[in-house]
């Protein structure tokens, strides 16, 4: 790694490398794990073999040397910019895979309100009292609040669908919730309006005490996650930026095939 960082003498590098290991120390984290001290035997002068200092260096290590290397140096340089546009990258990837697995749980549940629409209409509820059947199973989650008063609560304009501003826990716990109350009414064959109004009230009020029980925060106190639509658009624009060019890390990763 020492020429390929610019280094023509071995001192010189190793002061970067011992630069280093301090900032690895003041991480937190081993300096072993990342710096494993091998000897090197070079030959010297009469035949004669000296042992020098060697190291077999992890991922971390190599960014540490190239955050403490010469900047002057172009190798440095282009190493530096290496890892910063590879942390950026990673940021992007996570940020980006909250939003999919967000896209997906709202699809989901999309999905899932169908079915639970058409095992009520199995169970008897007529489609005029299909908003107060949905509406007992946020009354049942919610502590007492139906859709609109939880859109209050949480300043949710009315137009808007409530589970597109709902984030991944809530709409996983409403998911939960709905295909809970579909099983039950299927399972205990219900064939009564009212019955089946009552048991989806009841899902809704297992699932909250359940969260209760796991200390985890009340649905009507979580806030406001932004719209699904944004999260959708953002997805769309980021994914392109997801590979790295070759031409941001020219002289330094070379070619790069496409992950």
């Amino acid at each position: 790694m020492q020429p390929f960082l610019g280094y023509t003498q071995w001192r010189r590098f190793e002061d970067a490398i011992k630069r280093a290991i301090t900032s690895c120390k003041q991480s937190g984290n081993e300096p072993s794990h990342h710096f494993a001290g091998v000897g090197k035997p070079i030959e010297g002068g009469k035949d004669a073999v000296q042992i020098v200092n060697d190291y077999h260096l992890s991922r971390f290590a190599c960014y540490l040397i190239a955050q403490n290397g010469d900047p002057r140096k172009p190798e440095i340089a282009n190493a530096q910019k290496y890892f910063a546009i590879q942390a950026r990258r990673q940021e992007i990837s996570d940020a980006i895979v909250a939003d999919i697995e967000r896209l997906e749980l709202r699809k989901q549940t999309s999905e899932e309100f169908k079915a639970l629409s058409g095992a009520a209409r199995e169970a008897g509820v007529q489609d005029r009292m299909f908003g107060v059947f949905h509406d007992a199973g946020y009354k049942g989650m919610y502590g007492g609040l139906g859709r609109d008063a939880i859109k209050k609560l949480k300043r949710i304009p009315e137009k808007e669908n409530l589970m597109d501003r709902m984030d991944t826990t809530e709409l996983a716990a409403n998911q939960f919730r709905m295909t809970q109350t579909r099983d039950k009414l299927t399972r205990e064959r219900v064939k009564d309006q009212q019955s089946a109004i009552k048991t989806h009230e009841s899902v809704g009020k297992e699932v909250r005490n359940a969260i209760k029980h796991i200390g985890g925060t009340l649905p009507e106190k979580l806030s406001p996650a932004e719209h699904i639509k944004q999260v959708e658009n953002r997805v769309k624009i980021t994914a392109p930026k997801m590979k790295l060019k070759e031409k941001d890390a020219k002289g330094l990763i070379g070619k790069q095939k496409e992950e």
